[in-house]
């Protein structure tokens, strides 16, 4: 795998809590009885069908939904995330850094999808804006209840020739900001009763394998896998949780840009033989974040890359 072919795939490529050892089926989850959340837009029964701006049926966007933050959402990857989101009925923040523009469409999707979006901008690699993140967040929805943190930069060179600021740049958006972001996260998720969240980190599998060409980058990815276990075992027992979602190689405008002979080099490393799309992402994303049966799964990191790597 060459370093340029993974600059162009970027976002590609304590305490030990105590648990029941007996698993009720029928045991009520604490989110309560008449909650519409991980199943909403799913025909649950608090949310009411209206025509969207195609004429066609879409979900009414309830006070119920979950109030779903996605980091990084402006393009690729984390405005399918957003679209996803906002297409099961959620209420989504759009966050973006400086494309302002793109962000306002993802919003205006999610809108007509049957949805309800804001777009917040803030830097996630500055405290301050994520403050300003999760207050505009609490301002306009009241509450938070699912994080992804997709939000990602690369600076790529060789290690020898890699300055100390290209690392701290890189380290500050990937793994600080994704920390802020988790620990506002948390606290927001639990000041509504009963506590329910989910958070769903982007790694990479750089952060599995390394990459040559990427050290800053492979340390931020592999060092949010160790904060996502971490997480997960600490608000295990607080009805959080912690998962990640490691993409190998997805399509994006640079891999199309990409000649024919480098093309093939990357497809001979992938064993499904072709990319990844952001919906695939989003998918993924989508369960762990909305639906019931993701509810006993937390502390895990899965690969969506086309069997790279197994």
């Amino acid at each position: 795998m060459t370093s340029a072919a993974l600059t162009v795939a970027r976002t590609a490529v304590g305490r030990t809590t105590r648990v029941p050892t007996v698993f009720r089926a029928n045991q009520r989850s604490a989110l309560g009885k008449n909650s519409s959340y991980f199943g909403f837009g799913t025909g649950n029964k608090n949310t009411k069908n209206t025509p969207n701006s195609d004429g066609q049926l879409a979900a009414a966007t309830s006070v119920d939904a979950p109030v779903c933050i996605v980091t990084g959402a402006s393009r690729g990857i984390g405005a399918a995330i957003a679209r996803a989101l906002g297409g099961a009925g959620a209420r989504v923040v759009v966050n973006y850094s400086a494309s302002a523009g793109p962000a306002e469409e993802v919003a205006a999707a999610i809108k007509a999808a049957g949805g309800d979006a804001i777009c917040v901008q803030a830097n996630v690699g500055v405290e301050e804006d994520v403050d300003k993140l999760f207050a505009e967040t609490v301002k306009a929805f009241g509450e938070v209840n699912v994080l992804v943190n997709n939000a990602g930069i690369t600076r790529d060179t060789l290690m020898m020739r890699m300055k100390l600021q290209q690392w701290q740049e890189v380290i500050d958006c990937n793994l600080t900001g994704v920390f802020m972001c988790c620990q506002a996260g948390t606290k927001a998720m639990s000041k509504k009763k009963p506590v329910r969240g989910r958070i769903i980190n982007i790694t990479s599998v750089v952060g599995v394998t390394g990459n040559a060409g990427q050290a800053n980058y492979a340390a931020s990815k592999a060092g949010v896998i160790g904060l996502t276990k971490t997480i997960a075992r600490e608000y295990a027992g607080r009805n959080i949780n912690c998962n990640a979602v490691a993409p190998g190689f997805i399509a994006s405008d640079m891999t199309a840009e990409l000649g024919s002979a480098v093309e093939a080099k990357i497809l001979q490393t992938i064993p499904l033989g072709r990319y990844g799309q952001p919906e695939d992402v989003a998918g993924l994303v989508k369960f762990l974040a909305l639906d019931p049966a993701a509810a006993y799964i937390t502390g895990q990191v899965f690969n969506i890359d086309g069997g790279m790597v197994m």
